[in-house]
């Protein structure tokens, strides 16, 4: 049987909060909850399990989401609409701007609770500009 990812837990200082933040950005269902987890499915059979990260410290994950372009012209307007930052690298320079990398789109921003949340419209290295030219 190949290896696939199944899920991943995404601590959260308030995990209802933190799961509709996403999938209300990106078109999701948030599912109900099972045991102390809050599943956020993907297309691909992976899902986002939100918890609550209690006296735990959040320490910083980066998501990365590869979608159409017809996706991202959906959730980019959503971001915007929500009034969010975003950026078009991981370090988070250069607000109000986003990639053409590989000769897609991408944008980061963060969620509520500093997770580095990302969209690309083409997988890295699958052509077009090259990482020099990528902003």
């Amino acid at each position: 049987m190949p290896i696939h990812l199944n899920h991943t837990i995404v601590h959260a200082t308030d995990k209802k909060r933190s799961a509709e933040f996403l999938a209300g950005l990106l078109d999701l269902d948030v599912k109900p909850q099972f045991g102390p987890f809050l599943p956020v499915p993907l297309a691909n059979d992976v899902t986002l399990d939100f918890a609550d990260s209690g006296e735990r410290p959040i320490v910083a994950q980066h998501y990365a989401f590869l979608v159409s372009d017809e996706e991202f012209d959906a959730a980019f307007g959503r971001i915007k609409e929500a009034g969010l930052t975003y950026y078009p690298g991981p370090d988070l320079s250069r607000p109000g701007e986003i990639n053409h990398r590989d000769g897609g789109r991408g944008v980061y921003w963060l969620d509520p609770d500093g997770h580095v949340l990302e969209l690309l419209t083409r997988p890295y290295g699958s052509g077009g500009r090259t990482g020099a030219e990528e902003q």
